[in-house]
């Protein structure tokens, strides 16, 4: 068992190059509004849009992958935006989504994953430093389509829901103990300051909008109306 451990290290090294190979700052932000129009564009299949309606943020992180020979790893990086106090969505804020486990699993997989938050706490611990997801907060697979309209009122305990894209396939999926980092280089290279944080960012202190990030603000407010 310890020789196919460190054999599963080694495979996962090898690799290491897939999971550098990252879209530029900007194209993130594209393929992030791809992935929410072409979700929400399927209401029996995306995310309910009365959890969007009372979410305090969200994270879309396009092609995580994940990769496994015993030694199992994911990652990605992606985008998080926080909603103000008068319904309007923030700049993104870029972040990585980084996860491993160990058991017996071989093989590769691209997937999109989105993460819905329900409360600024999460969001605020995600700002001041690495983010575990299921020891931090709480974190569950959501609901999916209109009939899942019922399910996001009280009764879900969750501060984060978490869905998952896989070969054309939408649904809730588990990540409990994944972190979640914010991505200060491509915030410098995007936004063209070295001292910029996300927490500047997510306040409204990042300067204008560019036509990806228009794009991806409207995308948002049409997927939660009610604001």
């Amino acid at each position: 068992m310890k020789q196919i451990v460190i054999l599963g290290f080694a495979v996962l090294l090898a690799l290491g190059p897939v999971f550098s190979c990252e879209a530029a700052p900007k194209d993130k932000i594209l393929l992030a509004t791809d992935i929410l129009e072409e979700i929400m564009g399927i209401p029996e299949k995306g995310i309910p849009p009365s959890l969007l309606n009372d979410a305090a943020g969200i994270a879309i992180i396009p092609n995580v992958i994940k990769i496994g020979f015993v030694i199992g790893g994911r990652h990605g990086t992606g985008v998080l935006l926080v909603r103000g106090e008068g319904g309007q969505w923030s700049n993104p804020s870029f972040i990585s989504l980084t996860g491993g486990s160990l058991g017996w699993q071989i093989g590769a997989q691209s997937t999109d994953v989105i993460l819905v938050f329900k409360n600024r706490k999460s969001i605020d611990g995600i700002m001041n430093g690495k983010f575990t997801l299921g020891a931090d907060a709480a974190v569950a697979a959501g609901p999916v389509g209109r009939r899942g309209e019922a399910a996001t009122d009280a009764s879900l305990k969750a501060e984060i829901y978490s869905y998952s894209r896989s070969r054309g396939l939408f649904a809730g999926v588990s990540l409990e103990g994944s972190a979640l980092q914010i991505d200060e280089e491509a915030n410098a290279s995007y936004y063209g300051r070295r001292d910029i944080t996300a927490r500047g960012i997510l306040t409204g202190n990042a300067g204008g909008e560019t036509p990806e990030i228009s794009r991806l603000k409207a995308g948002l407010a049409a997927s939660a109306p009610k604001h």
